[in-house]
This record gives structure tokens, sequence and C-alpha cells, in this order.
């Protein structure tokens, strides 16, 4: 056997591991019988000082508004259940995930998608393995005023977030966190990709208001909210963001 069959046999075990996986971890997450486990790794993604003191004070009240967020956008749902996610802060890790490939086509993307499951697998202890797992990469803001694009796998149940080690950014954290948390769950981006701007009505968190302007929340899947036809504001937490119909269409909370 040559090794360009070799490789193609390789490739056809692993997209059918991937996509059985993929099958039953869809069939979970649809059903929202029981509250999904968030298992959150923080890690240093510079070498700032100040990011490191962050990471080493932070608790999770820091994290408790994306439980309220989900419980509290459920309840309006009508989802029969109390908590439907809870995230539980992880000890701090050494060693960052995988960075995706700057250019990748389908095989780098499948290649990456790969390690980072390995990665994530690798860092698991004892005790049952989280329904998802989100690594944080916290940025010293005085080093890094803007981020990294944050990104999670639906196949494999992975989120990898680019967030602030300030106080003061941690309600812009946690929209990051919930906006990438909503792609596990199988939720799509409401916004243009060429502009960034909040596609009408999907993206609008009120696409009802009259006078349409200002809107008051963002719909988290689109990002940011329209204060007027050409202007955008991005919220500043998740006290300023809902959860839209299409949204939880796509969540399996409600039918389109």
């Amino acid at each position: 056997m040559t090794w360009k069959a070799v490789r193609i046999a390789l490739l056809l075990v692993v997209l059918a591991v991937v996509a059985s996986d993929a099958w039953f971890e869809r069939a979970r997450s649809v059903s929202w019988r029981v509250t999904f486990d968030v298992a959150v790794y923080p890690i240093a993604a510079d070498d700032s000082p100040a990011t490191r003191a962050y990471i080493a004070t932070l608790g999770h009240a820091a994290l408790a508004p994306v439980e309220v967020f989900f419980r509290d956008a459920a309840r309006a749902y009508g989802v029969p259940l109390a908590e439907p996610v809870h995230l539980g802060l992880q000890p701090p890790l050494a060693t960052p995930p995988p960075a995706p490939p700057a250019d990748p086509g389908p095989l780098g993307a499948l290649w990456w998608h790969l390690r980072m499951r390995v990665y994530a697998a690798g860092i698991h202890g004892a005790g049952p393995a989280p329904h998802v797992r989100l690594f944080v990469l916290y940025h010293d803001p005085a080093q890094s005023p803007r981020v990294p694009h944050s990104l999670a796998l639906r196949k494999g149940q992975i989120g990898l977030v680019h967030a602030f080690a300030h106080d003061d950014l941690e309600g812009s954290n946690d929209v990051v966190i919930a906006h990438e948390l909503l792609h596990v769950f199988g939720a799509s981006d409401k916004y243009d990709p060429a502009t960034n701007a909040p596609r009408f009505p999907e993206g609008y968190g009120e696409p009802e208001l009259l006078p349409r302007y200002p809107q008051r929340l963002a719909e988290i899947m689109a990002g940011r909210r329209a204060m007027s036809a050409t202007e955008f504001e991005t919220p500043v937490s998740l006290a300023d963001c809902v959860i839209g119909p299409a949204t939880a269409a796509e969540i399996h909370w409600a039918r389109p």
C-alpha cells in the first residue's frame, strides 16, 4: 500500500469517528434534559505579570453571569430545566491549545480539529468528563487591546475563547463565552461577515421595536446592537443581550 493510500485510509477512519461522535453529541445537545457541565480552563496567552495575577485571583463569580443568562433565557422559552449550564472553573493550564491555522484548507482544518480534540482529551483528570470544554486564553489589555477571534467546535464540544485579563472587562468576556457556548450547542452567527453588521431581523435583539433604532438589546449571536441603520455597538455585558427566536430554534429551545 502506498503512503498516499495510507493517508486516505487514515482520513476515512478519522472522518468516520468524527461523524459518529458528532451524531451522539448532537443527539445529547438537543434534548436539554440535563444540565450541561462546562469545564472552563484559564490559560495565560502572554507573559504579562498582570495576566498571571488576574488568573490567580479568578473565581467563579466572574463566570456566574453566564449561568444566569442561560437560566433566564431558557425559562423565557419554557425549557423545563432549572440550570441549563453549569460552568466549573478548573486549575490554570500551562500549555496552551494548538493555534488554528492562519489560512486552513479542508485538510488543515481537519488536522487542527483532531489536534484540539487530542489536546482536550489529554487534560482531563479523574472523574466524569465534562460535556463541554472551554479553553479561555487571557490577554493583558495593556499589551493586546484587541484579541484574536474566538471559535468553537461543535463536533467535539470544545470552545477556544480569547478574553481580557481585567476585572472591568469581565462583562464583555462573559458575552464572548456565552456566544461560543451557543455555537457549541448549534447556533449560527447572525451578522454579515463582510461588515459585521447584525442581520435584520434575526440579528436584532428587538426586531419588532418601533421606532427600530436604537435597539436596546443585542442578539447574542450577532454580537452587536444596532443604534442606527449604520451604527452598531458592542454589548459590555450579558445584561445587554438576548437569545432571539432564530437562535433558540437552532439550539432546540423553540421551533421556527
